[in-house]
């Protein structure tokens, strides 16, 4: 189905690119998280495809089969558990099916659903993105000899950054916000902690509140949106 995809897997991997010959599948609707995987991919030797919700992943699924499956857990139109599920019961299945989450306590519905791993974001070290897959895959397609210890420290575009915070913005502006309010509170919350903004991270989560879903004061989610605004002000596009 993917000849170039059959082709990658036939090059072995080295310990300078441990990952050469793998397809990684990245199922992240955050574009900040996105570009720090797609970087550790790149410099890693890896190809990577990106879907940023699970109807588009699908598609992808459709006409090629990935060695690895990176699926974050809160997406815009289902949660990630349920194609992590799906896939964990694939014939053939997925070699390394992992989740990601910005939050720890998501790791256990995960693993239930099939994952292989979690993969806790933020992930910075290239070091530790290598082992979170390395330590999945068949002996055989892993590199040879002495490994090289890649301590690297990857920094995501501060575009990439921009944009989904003015995605959070656009969808608090909307009329019907409040009905995606907990996705919105999710998403924001993935982004502040991959960002290590820990007042947004605050605010997002002293919003949410998990027992009442959909029950948010508006005083307080209009001033979430005046955070981010002030941010977007602060730092203008490039």
């Amino acid at each position: 189905m993917d000849p170039l995809n059959d082709f990658l897997k036939g090059r072995p991997p080295t310990a300078a690119r441990p990952l050469l010959g793998i397809t990684v599948l990245l199922v992240e609707d955050s574009r900040y998280a996105s570009d720090a995987f797609r970087i550790m991919c790149l410099r890693s030797g890896a190809r990577i495809r990106r879907a940023d919700t699970l109807a588009s992943a699908r598609k992808h699924l459709r006409t090629y089969q990935p060695t690895v499956a990176i699926i974050d857990i809160g997406l815009p139109d289902e949660p990630g558990t349920v194609l992590i599920e799906e896939l964990s019961r694939g014939s053939p299945r997925i070699e390394v099916l992992l989740a990601t989450t910005g939050d720890p306590e998501n790791a256990a519905s995960a693993m239930r659903a099939g994952a292989d791993g979690v993969i806790v974001k933020p992930i910075e070290q290239l070091a530790q993105f290598h082992n979170s897959i390395l330590q999945h895959m068949p002996r055989d397609r892993q590199p040879s000899g002495p490994s090289i210890v890649a301590d690297d420290r990857i920094t995501p575009d501060p575009i990439a950054l921009r944009n989904d915070l003015e995605h959070v913005s656009d969808l608090l502006h909307q009329p019907d916000s409040v009905e995606i309010i907990d996705y919105i509170l999710h998403f924001l919350s993935g982004v502040a902690r991959s960002s290590r903004d820990t007042e947004l991270l605050d605010a997002a989560s002293s919003t949410y509140v998990p027992d009442t879903p959909g029950d948010f004061d508006t005083a307080t989610i209009a001033k979430l949106a005046a955070l981010i605004d002030a941010r977007l002000t602060a730092t203008p596009p490039i």
